[in-house]
């Protein structure tokens, strides 16, 4: 189902959207090397409860998961990209690290995603990586207004992402949000310009190009949850919650000091 959200919603939405982006902020600034995922997840938990929101991710228990997620967040490493559920694992130097969060306060969802790398070893192809997840999330958000159509967003994210020559998963991408977390419509990483569901004020969308170095084939995690390369190759993925307004786009998963 797509939902068109009131003024009332949207507003809401707002604060949920400030709350995901405060504590994705918050937990890169606190996770160094030696932090374990297990203690990533705990921090989570602490801040949404704190908040007064509501967790997205513990209890969902989608057709593609195997049973309730069962934690507060999600942790990606290297060659995780997409549904990383924390582990005990303790991060190392140069590890590429993706935080994905989904919250609800008041009723209204907001999702967002950060990559980044954990410590000192910052390798130039891993940087080159999440900056054109950056860019394309950012080309998605400017095709974003009332009038244009899925498709049209698809196409300004899938540019960006072939120009730097990655090839490109449509299993799973961008997504409808509102009173949960994912709903329609679908919003591949690629696709063709007027093409799909027209967009209107109301309508919230969470944007998420997500890239793997050398493939677009995934594999399952033996823990029927992380999704991660298939060759192995490092992956990035960066995510934001965007409401169409009567001009444009507005995104709401920016952080209060923004």
């Amino acid at each position: 189902m797509i939902e068109i959200l009131s003024p009332a919603q949207v507003d809401q939405a707002r604060v949920t959207g400030r709350l995901v982006a405060d504590i994705l902020q918050a937990m890169k600034a606190r996770v160094t090397v030696g932090t374990n995922l297990l203690e990533i997840n705990a921090w989570a938990k602490e801040m949404i409860v704190g908040a007064g929101a509501v967790s997205c991710y513990v209890d969902y228990a989608p057709s593609f998961g195997d049973g309730p997620f069962g934690h507060y967040i999600c942790t990606a490493v290297n060659d995780a990209v997409l549904h990383g559920r924390p582990h005990d694992y303790m991060l190392a130097d140069g590890d590429l690290l993706t935080l994905d969060l989904a919250v609800l306060t008041g009723g209204i969802a907001a999702d967002a995603a950060i990559s980044f790398i954990v410590g000192d070893q910052q390798r130039p192809e891993d940087l080159a990586m999440i900056e054109t997840t950056e860019r394309a999330l950012a080309a998605g958000i400017a095709a974003a207004r009332p009038g244009a159509k899925i498709g049209d967003l698809s196409r300004a994210i899938g540019t960006v992402l072939k120009s730097d020559g990655y090839l490109i998963n449509t299993e799973y991408g961008g997504h409808g949000i509102g009173t949960t977390m994912h709903g329609d419509p679908h919003v591949p990483n690629t696709g063709r310009p007027g093409r799909g569901y027209q967009l209107r004020p109301g309508l919230l969308l969470a944007l998420e190009p997500w890239i793997m170095a050398d493939t677009d084939q995934l594999v399952v995690d033996e823990d029927g949850w992380t999704l991660r390369s298939s060759t192995g190759s490092r992956t990035a993925h960066t995510e934001h919650t965007i409401a169409i307004t009567e001009t444009g786009a507005e995104i709401l998963t920016l952080p209060s000091a923004h």
